[in-house]
C-alpha cells in the first residue's frame, strides 16, 4: 500500500491527476510561474478546496479532521506565517536540538524576536517547525529558495535525513536542475495544465 495516494486530484487550472507515493519517495515538481504547483500542494494538504480524493496509508483525507491531516501531511509554504513576536511560542512541546543544530541555530533562537530573524532564517525555522509536528508526508514549495549554498545543503541533509528516519515522502518544488539530480527519487512537470514524468 502506498503512503500517499492521489485519486483524480483537480486544482486550480490543473487537469486531473492521480500519483501514489512510497514510503522514502522524494518527488521533485516543476513547472512555470504560475502554472500550479503551489496550488497543488495547497490542495494535497486540504487548504484549498478543490476535487478529487488523497488517502493516507489507505485512509481517505474525510476521514481525518483538518488538524490531524494537516499533521501527517505537513505543508512548508514559500513565505511562512508567523503570528506571534518571539520565535518559541510558534513551538508545541520540546525542539529536538540535534535537529535545531543541523539547521544551524543554537538553543537560543527559541527567545529571539521574530523581527531580528532574516528571511532565510525564518525559512529554516518554518522547516524545523514542520519537522517537529513529525509529518509522514512532506509537501515542501521551494524550502530552499532564500538560502546560500551552505545552508541550502544544511537543510537538503536535514530532510533526507528526516525522511529516512521516519520513512516520510515528500513533494518538494524546486526550481534548481542540480537539487533535483541530488534529492529527487522522481522528477514531475507541469506542461500544459498536466503533470508529466521526466527522467532523472
Amino acid at each position: 500500500m502506498a503512503l500517499l495516494e492521489l485519486q483524480s486530484v483537480i486544482a486550480g487550472e490543473l487537469a486531473p491527476w492521480s500519483m501514489a507515493l512510497e514510503s522514502g519517495e522524494c518527488l521533485l515538481l516543476n513547472g512555470p510561474s504560475g502554472s500550479g504547483k503551489s496550488r497543488m500542494l495547497r490542495a494535497i494538504a486540504d487548504l484549498d478546496l478543490h476535487q478529487g480524493q488523497a488517502l493516507l496509508e489507505g485512509k481517505p483525507c474525510s476521514g481525518f479532521s483538518p488538524p490531524q491531516w494537516r499533521q501527517q501531511v505537513g505543508m512548508l509554504a514559500a513565505e511562512s506565517a508567523w503570528w506571534e513576536e518571539q520565535v518559541g511560542a510558534h513551538f508545541a512541546g520540546e525542539v529536538d536540538k540535534a535537529l535545531l543544530q543541523a539547521l544551524g541555530f543554537g538553543p537560543e533562537v527559541m527567545s529571539w524576536q521574530l523581527a531580528r530573524c532574516s528571511t532565510g532564517e525564518k525559512q529554516r525555522l518554518a522547516l524545523l517547525r514542520l519537522l517537529n509536528n513529525q509529518p509522514r508526508v512532506l509537501l515542501l514549495d521551494e524550502p530552499t529558495a532564500s538560502l546560500d549554498p551552505v545552508n541550502v545543503a544544511r537543510v537538503e541533509q536535514v530532510i533526507i535525513d528526516y525522511m529516512k528516519t521516519y520513512q516520510a515522502a515528500a513533494i518538494w518544488v524546486s526550481h534548481d536542475p542540480q537539487q533535483i539530480q541530488r534529492v529527487a527519487s522522481r522528477h514531475v512537470e507541469i506542461r500544459q495544465d498536466e503533470l508529466c514524468e521526466v527522467a532523472l
